[in-house]
């Protein structure tokens, strides 16, 4: 018989009733430290004041209206994204995947209106994730994702993670842009290279395609710059984000530049709660802290700590670890004969958070907030788990 709540989830054994900084609790008050962050979302930590303040604000104000109306918080989260990053205009969604449809359409306009109606397709990698429309599990191709939800859209063709030469194989009269993650996140913590974003952007260019960077989980901060795709010094045509930028809130965006988004025109595009003031005040409150003199600095250095840690952890288990994979704080501990998923839940048991990802990776996506005794903190507990499973056995 199936359950109320629709059961999509292996969902864990634990429940938080509440969370306070780097830390959550469960319902009987046991304190875990969270390197999972809800999946990269709680940029801030839990219960972060200035978060907290300005919902409470907003929602005795006014929650919501549409978006026929004008939206001067929207207008002004827009322009302090366009004045941090690449883009010359935002549009404001609910979540990552709302953003992902968004720029897949982009595309499609932007070749429409230049009189080059065949240029639909995008070029994207394996192991990518995209989202869950259909159009997201279509864009990554994964088995995992797309079984029984055949047919799938048509227009995109993927490639091997990282082969710049099968996406120059791949590109032909009808592709239009090429869409990926700088650093894969679901599909196991794998950035590319500076060089390989270099050479995407350069087809692009001899092309005439438009970059699409997915940094859902890459972007806002995670490695230590706003989005990642700044390390590589690229300047990218179309940008997604989502989970840190609303620190909780269901928030997402699809930032462009001007010539990118130019079929984009009244009608073309929409949201019902995109956008809206609650998601505004709070999209607004997180820059507040993350565009702070100091902040985007201080994550680089404790990335900088993580992945250090992490590499001496790996000298240390290097029976368990085979490598240390990511930027910043967005990290991961490729484990091959070690289950990954046995590994969480152990984690877990010993009060820490991290998660899985594809590849057999465990992976870590603390707050930004991080200080050194949470990360003294994780890597005691990541070093006696593995001490544990050296001498016990490994967790099943």
């Amino acid at each position: 018989m199936i359950t109320p709540l629709m059961p999509v989830y292996s969902r864990i054994p634990v429940a938080f009733e509440r969370g306070e900084g780097m830390y959550l609790f469960d319902e009987n008050g046991k304190k875990y430290l969270d390197f999972y962050a809800g999946i990269g979302v709680m940029c801030l930590g839990h219960s972060h004041p200035t978060l907290v303040k300005a919902v409470q604000d907003q929602a005795a104000k006014l929650w919501h209206t549409a978006n026929t109306y004008e939206i001067p918080l929207g207008a002004k989260l827009a322009q302090r994204l366009t004045d941090a990053s690449f883009a010359d205009t935002v549009f404001f969604t609910n979540s990552g995947a709302e953003a992902i449809e968004c720029a897949i359409k982009m595309v499609r306009k932007y070749h429409y209106d230049k009189g080059n109606k065949g240029k639909y397709r995008l070029v994207t990698m394996a192991n990518a994730f995209h989202g869950r429309t259909l159009a997201g599990i279509a864009a990554a191709g994964q088995e995992k994702l797309t079984k029984g939800f055949e047919p799938l859209p048509d227009g995109f063709d993927v490639v091997p993670f990282g082969d710049i030469e099968a996406v120059k194989a791949a590109i032909g009269p009808e592709t239009g842009g090429i869409m990926v993650e700088p650093v894969q996140g679901e599909g196991g913590i794998r950035p590319l290279s500076a060089e390989q974003m270099k050479a995407l952007r350069d087809l692009c260019d001899e092309h005439g395609l438009l970059l699409v960077l997915d940094e859902i989980q890459c972007g806002m901060g995670r490695t230590g710059k706003l989005f990642a795709h700044e390390w590589a010094g690229i300047t990218p045509d179309i940008v997604t984000a989502a989970k840190g930028i609303g620190g909780g809130f269901p928030l997402g965006a699809c930032l462009a530049t001007e010539e990118a988004a130019s079929g984009m025109t009244v009608g073309t595009h929409g949201s019902t709660y995109g956008g809206n003031p609650l998601a505004m005040a709070v999209g607004n409150a997180v820059l507040d802290e993350m565009l702070a003199p100091g902040f985007l600095e201080r994550v680089r250095d404790m990335g900088d700590k993580l992945q250090a840690r992490l590499g001496a952890l790996q000298q240390k288990h290097g029976d368990f670890i085979s490598e240390v994979r990511g930027i910043g704080l967005m990290a991961g501990l490729r484990m091959p004969d070690v289950p990954t998923r046995a590994a969480v839940i152990d984690m877990i048991d010993r009060g820490m958070c991290p998660a899985v990802a594809g590849d057999m990776v465990l992976r870590m996506l603390p707050p930004l907030i991080i200080e050194d005794e949470h990360l003294d903190e994780a890597i005691e507990k990541l070093d006696s788990a593995m001490n544990d499973w050296r001498e016990k056995g490994l967790p099943a």
